[in-house]
């Protein structure tokens, strides 16, 4: 059996609902192998994150390359990157990449929490944006990249068009930040018109970790070969199913659960 390859670039999540851990169940679940390079360690359970140690960049380089020189990767995501020197270290390694890339900016979280270093935010335009296939940032980080104001559906059309004129070929800017936009996400192509994108609103208290699994899960269907808009009506569905039975372990918010869908 020789299956699709997908790699994940991102952080380590402790508490296992987010970050790498999180990006690997969804590819396994989707029947994708999944490799990893961490580009930091964070301590974390469903109450918080405590503490944040970054790698040293050559160490991150050092993991896509060993991945990248030996396994077929048919397409990737990138997750949390923290600085400057770690989102220069992805850039150089993606540049001669073909294969669809997936840029998750993380850097602010969807309840507010800071996850990147202030003067990391131009780099990430200067260097990821032109990179990428598909950008997937929440409302926060749609704000803090394209300069706009986003409280309203025209407000996430226009920052959309903001940022897809920074480099990418497509932006997904996920709507689930604001109240009126939940269950409703907002696909920009470069070729194309927009077009909002709808699925049922899940009430759950557990949902650490749903941003981090629809970009994988979009990047697992894109390994095995489906278009760019299919891939993504594939994972929100894939997300959502995950929503309906969302773990509630710990004191705090628990994760979606990566294995529903298959049951």
């Amino acid at each position: 059996m020789v299956p699709a390859i997908a790699l994940s670039i991102g952080g380590s999540d402790s508490g296992g609902g987010a970050g790498i851990q999180a990006d690997l169940k969804t590819f396994l679940a989707l029947q994708v192998h999944g490799c990893s390079a961490i580009t930091c360690v964070t301590a974390q359970n469903t109450c918080g994150v405590s503490r944040v140690d970054a790698l040293p960049p050559e160490a991150l380089s050092a993991q896509i390359e060993a991945v990248l020189t030996d396994l077929p990767v048919a397409a990737l995501k990138t997750g949390m990157l923290l600085n400057r020197s770690l989102i220069e270290a992805t850039a150089r390694a993606l540049e001669p990449l073909t294969i669809p890339r997936l840029i998750d900016p993380v850097m602010v979280s969807r309840a507010g929490s800071v996850l990147l270093e202030p003067e990391a935010i131009e780099a990430y335009r200067q260097r990821l944006l032109p990179l990428a296939d598909l950008i997937t940032p929440n409302i926060h980080e749609a704000r803090l990249l394209s300069g706009e104001e986003v409280e309203e559906v025209s407000d996430v059309e226009r920052a959309a068009e903001r940022l897809l004129v920074m480099g990418p070929q497509a932006v997904l800017i996920k709507g689930g930040g604001l109240p009126g936009l939940r269950g409703r996400d907002y696909l920009l192509q470069s070729s194309g018109s927009g077009q909002w994108l709808q699925h049922a609103l899940v009430e759950t208290a557990h949902s650490h970790g749903s941003g981090c699994t629809l970009g994988a899960a979009i990047t697992a269907e894109r390994a095995k070969g489906l278009p760019l808009v299919d891939a993504v009506r594939a994972a929100k569905t894939f997300v959502e199913n995950g929503l309906r039975t969302g773990l509630a372990i710990g004191a705090g918010q628990g994760p979606l659960c990566h294995w529903h869908p298959l049951l």
